[in-house]
This record gives C-alpha cells, structure tokens and sequence, in this order.
C-alpha cells in the first residue's frame, strides 16, 4: 500500500510519527505532506527532530489566516498532491482545518480516508474544531477510535467507515521518547525550580475573550505556586492586546517561557507538580504510564471523558471564584496516586497499519 499522510500542528507531528516509524520499520513506501499552518516553523522543525521525523515530501506553507482561508488553501493544495501521487489512503489526525481539508478533498476523489483519532466529542458547537473531528468521521473509511467510548459515540452517529478500536498513538510516542530525557536540564533548572505547577492555554474560547482570560489569570495567581507557563504566541498576543501581560509581569510566581519543543516538554510533565491546561493532547499525555499526572482542565467540557474516568483529569471550569478551590481540595486530598491509562498498551501504530493492510 501506499499511504498518503497529512501532518501540520503540534499534536499530528507527534501522533503520526509512530505510524510513520511502523510504515518505516515495514518498508512501506509513503508521501508526508506538511500543511505549513504550525504557528512557529522553527518550533515544527523542533518537533520534527524530536520525534525523529524525515523531512516532509511537500510543505504547502498554508500560515495563519481565517478558518475558511486555512481550510481553502489546505483543500486546493492537498487534491493537487493527491491527483498526482495516487494514494491508496489518506491518513489525517485529530481535528484541525487542514485535516478536514484532506478528508474533504480524498472523499471527492475516491481514495480512502483513515482517521486516527476518531470519535472524540466535547458537544461544544463554539469550538471549530469540534465541526471539523466531526464532519471527519463521516467522511472517512477507516475510524481509528482510541477508546470503547469514541467507538460506541461513532456507532451512535451510524458513521459509514469501519471502527478500529486502536488505543491512542500519543501513548506509542511518549513511551518511546522517555529514554531521550532521562536526566535532560529544563527551564525550571534555568530558573531555578524545584517545585512548579505547569500552565498551558491556547484555545479561543479562553483567550480571545479578555473577561475570561482575565478571570483566569485571577484564579491562577490566587493559588500562589510557582507556575511555568509555556505561553502560545496567540495567547501572548491576547495578554498584550487586552492590556493583561503587566499582571503577569507584576506576579513574580509565572514565569512566561516559549513552548518547549516535545523532549523538553516531557520533561517537564515528568518533574511538575501538576498540570494546568486547555489542551485535549496534553490531557492524554498525562496518562501515561510514565507521566501519570494529574490535569486540571480549564474548560467547561472536554473530549477526553476517559481522562477524566481514569482519575488524570479534573474539569475546573473557568470561573476564578471556583477553580482554584477545586484544585486546593484535589491537592488536599492527595495528586499522587496510581492509575491506569485509558489510551492503551503503546501499540496504536502497529494496529492502524494492520487494519489497512489487510483491506488493501
């Protein structure tokens, strides 16, 4: 077979490495395409050499730009690599605009759509990316659910593709970077940390709303830790553009830093107290045999239910009067304890290319 993979944000170039390395490990030939659309092309280069990635066969170089913008630019560009390369299928991850583009753009040319990651649903109609996992799973042959709850939840919808229940590739790519950061120096040493919460936000309901990011900079200061947040530059922008970045500046317990790349960042996973976050990704993350850290989910829903099932993660909301005092009581109670990961064995990888290899 001959898979075409569509790869652009932080969490697809860490989710599809392991199928790009099991392909590999097979000699199966494959086409990578790189949509461009990362926020920082040093940092994706980062997370290219991180999880030992080769470089893309085609780059569109697609940038910033609207939803509609990223989504056109990513459907012409991708049916152009399409037509001239013949895939047997079409592999895409998650949720973003580039990998609807790609679904859209292989249903309408007949080729196969697999999408990893299948089946996962917060049920908020304000989250883009909730219309694009969606829209995706419909339109795809292949739905590689990583849990029972994500098959049932595409059962349900009477999805026309045949589910897989896989387990979640980010689970295979963890484990197997883990050996690469044993002992590995982190910008908590540089600021000299031995104790930290970590902090992440990018989504839009959070930050582009200047009373909610405000009120959520209100609560995390009020727990009154030492804080490393690994800052998205959407995110520092909002703090500038609503006037809230002197805050920070003023609380000398956050420390601002720029994302780390992958190895660095699981680091910093491993050695955080606990970590605070708007990200679906880092919530799987978490669970991790070798991570097992708690979450705390600054939203007021979330697509990984079966976090928050396995004890990893705590949905807090968004409200400063409450947040702060759910995390108080969790700590109170105790954040080390011994769960099991809902995501699988680490062997998501060699599962997805079984299932198409033997409908090929």
């Amino acid at each position: 077979m001959k898979p075409f993979f569509v790869i652009g944000t932080r969490p697809e170039i860490i989710k599809m490495a392991p199928i790009i390395h099991e392909c590999e490990r097979r000699n199966i030939e494959l086409f990578l395409l790189h949509t461009g659309q990362h926020y920082s092309e040093s940092l994706s280069s980062q997370f290219f050499e991180d999880m030992s990635l080769r470089d893309p066969d085609m780059n569109l170089n697609i940038g910033s730009g609207t939803h509609s913008e990223q989504t056109a630019k990513a459907l012409v560009g991708i049916e152009k690599a399409l037509i001239k390369e013949k895939p047997d299928v079409v592999l895409v991850q998650g949720d973003t605009n580039a990998v609807l583009s790609a679904a859209l753009a292989a249903a309408k040319l007949g080729i196969p759509v697999g999408h990893v990651e299948a089946g996962l649903r917060s049920y908020d109609t304000r989250m883009p990316e909730e219309h694009n996992r969606r829209l995706t799973d419909h339109v795809s042959s292949y739905l590689f659910a990583p849990t029972q709850k994500s098959a049932d939840i595409l059962r349900n919808e009477q999805v026309w593709g045949k589910i897989i229940i896989t387990g979640n590739t980010v689970i295979d790519a963890l484990e197997s970077r883990l050996p690469l950061v044993q002992n590995r120096k982190t910008v908590a040493d540089q600021i000299g940390l031995e104790k930290f919460i970590l902090l992440t936000m990018h989504r839009a309901e959070n930050v582009d709303d200047k009373q909610i990011l405000a009120g959520l900079l209100s609560g995390i200061h009020s727990l009154e830790s030492d804080i490393i947040f690994a800052a998205h530059p959407r995110t520092i922008a909002r703090l500038n553009k609503f006037g809230l970045m002197s805050e920070i500046q003023e609380n000398n317990l956050i420390h601002i830093v720029e994302p780390p790349g992958y190895l660095d960042f699981i680091a910093l996973m491993k050695r955080c107290s606990f970590i605070l976050t708007d990200s679906g990704g880092i919530q799987e993350e978490a669970t991790a045999p070798s991570i097992n850290k708690s979450v705390f989910v600054l939203r007021t829903s979330t697509e990984r239910p079966e976090s928050v099932d396995s004890g990893h993660a705590t949905v807090v909301g968004v409200d400063p009067e409450s947040f702060p005092k759910m995390i108080s009581s969790a700590i109170d109670k105790g954040l080390e304890k011994s769960r099991k990961c809902p995501y699988g064995d680490g062997n998501a990888s060699k599962k997805i290319i079984d299932a198409i290899n033997s409908t090929l």
